[in-house]
């Protein structure tokens, strides 16, 4: 019998994020992550700065998912490393 895929999830976070935006964003995705049960949550953030605080802001929700049984996938990351010749 072959394993069901993965339940997904897919969301989005807008910047600018600011510090004092964190906690709030930590707790609605957590509530988010808890009312729909995924197994995989598609994170898009195109357009959100890299930035101190940005990057604060994926390492929590990376936590978040963790502590929800979930993986998450960011997209839209492209301008955060680029690599030049």
């Amino acid at each position: 019998m072959a394993a069901s895929p993965p339940s997904t999830i897919t969301f989005a976070i807008r910047g600018p994020i600011a510090r004092e935006d964190l906690p709030a964003l930590y707790s609605r995705v957590c509530l988010l992550l808890s009312r729909s049960g995924a197994s995989l949550a598609v994170c898009d953030v195109d357009g959100v700065a890299a930035d101190a605080v940005s990057v604060d802001a994926l390492a929590r929700l990376q936590l978040a998912a963790r502590r929800h049984g979930c993986r998450i996938a960011f997209m839209g990351l492209e301008d955060v490393l680029v690599c030049e010749s």
